[in-house]
């Protein structure tokens, strides 16, 4: 996964400003960066279902080649509709991989946060290095340049992919994964995670910092924040995934989602930079957390894809909403007053949860 995603972290700082060189308008730049996500809200299901068919180590291996080809593609393609088809391809690709390295971190349930946590600290650091060497690299031999050589690193992960271990066979009861079927109390606490962090904080955090300062210095501001959620989840997983196996999720899970609560409304009061440093520390958190507290909900017997599938699903769909809605709104709702929204609706979903402790 670490090695997967090289070629989307870097698209996301590049594509912007460099639209021209790809064949693209700013407006194709939008729909371009938003499309892995809609995919992925609709092909979490299929995927769960593939899954159970041929093998965690299968997917991954198709996964593995599917990411070398669409990095590739960044590089060699041009025009909106080559570039589309591989933000399509991405958006499987990324699908796969996630329930695939949720699947083997929950294998041994007892120890699931700390394995996930891992598991999120090790991906980020693919993007880590994407975002420093690979800009650095856009600099000396162009964009296009860097994602062709970009692609051979991430080719290292289809040889990593067939040294993975085949899945041990359990008896468990295989649930039926739909994409975006209802969602459990859960499900709704991060879609609003998505809707919040990915929409309103990252659409507006460099619009809040240019009312106090010049454009250049409000998104350099604004791009060291966001770059803080790789950081933030590369530390703040594995440490909280560990407290939550010795302590419990749900009780630890309650105590992250209350203070990335605060981090909302600290924002929204003008505390913008210790606002934000909580909010995505904790939101790093919540990643291990989430399912760590779905895997310690079900029994052994119990199949945990099908749950982990449709919690991705509902995250995606607001990670996809979240720009769109926050764009819109921004015409007559200031920045603060959304984040001040988000955490009153995070408060909301969390009362929810907490009233319905059977489910997840």
């Amino acid at each position: 996964m670490s090695l997967a995603l090289l070629g989307d972290a870097l698209l996301y700082a590049v594509l912007p400003a460099y639209a021209s060189d790809f064949g693209l308008t700013l407006p194709w730049v939008g729909i371009l960066l938003s499309a892995n996500r809609l995919v992925r809200v609709f092909a979490y299901g299929l995927i769960a279902r593939m899954t159970h068919q041929f093998g965690v180590r299968t997917m991954c291996i198709i996964a593995a080649f599917m990411a070398t080809g669409t990095t590739a593609i960044y590089g060699i393609g041009y025009g909106p509709v080559t570039l589309l088809a591989a933000r399509v391809l991405w958006g499987l690709t990324y699908a796969i991989l996630v329930l695939a390295t949720l699947t083997y971190a929950v294998e041994f349930r007892a120890h699931a946060g700390t394995r996930v946590g891992i598991s999120q600290a090790i991906q980020r650091l693919g993007p880590i290095f994407a975002l420093i060497g690979g800009s650095w690299l856009v600099g000396v031999v162009g964009p296009q340049a860097t994602f062709v050589y970009l692609a051979i690193p991430t080719a290292v992960s289809i040889l990593i992919a067939m040294r993975l271990p085949k899945a041990k066979a359990k008896n468990t009861h295989k649930t039926k994964a739909k994409s975006l079927s209802k969602p459990a109390p859960i499900d709704v606490i991060f879609f609003l995670q998505g809707f919040g962090v990915d929409g309103v904080f990252a659409v507006t955090i460099t619009l809040i910092f240019a009312r106090e300062a010049d454009l250049s210095t409000a998104v350099l501001s604004g791009g060291a924040l966001l770059a803080m959620r790789h950081l933030g989840e590369a530390i703040a997983a594995p440490l909280f995934g560990w407290i939550a196996d010795k302590w419990g999720a749900r009780r630890i899970f309650i105590v992250a989602e209350v203070l990335t609560m605060c981090g909302f409304f600290a924002v929204a009061s003008g505390l913008t930079v210790a606002g934000a440093i909580v909010m995505l520390i904790f939101r790093g958190a919540l990643a291990s957390l989430g399912p760590a507290v779905i895997t310690q909900s079900l029994d052994e017997t119990s199949d945990a894809i099908g749950p982990l599938a449709r919690m991705q699903a509902w995250r995606d769909l607001g990670a996809a909403l979240g720009p769109l809605v926050t764009g819109v709104l921004l015409a007559v709702v200031s920045a603060e007053l959304q984040h001040a929204g988000v955490a009153l609706a995070m408060g909301a979903g969390l009362i929810y949860w907490v009233m319905r402790p059977t489910t997840v």
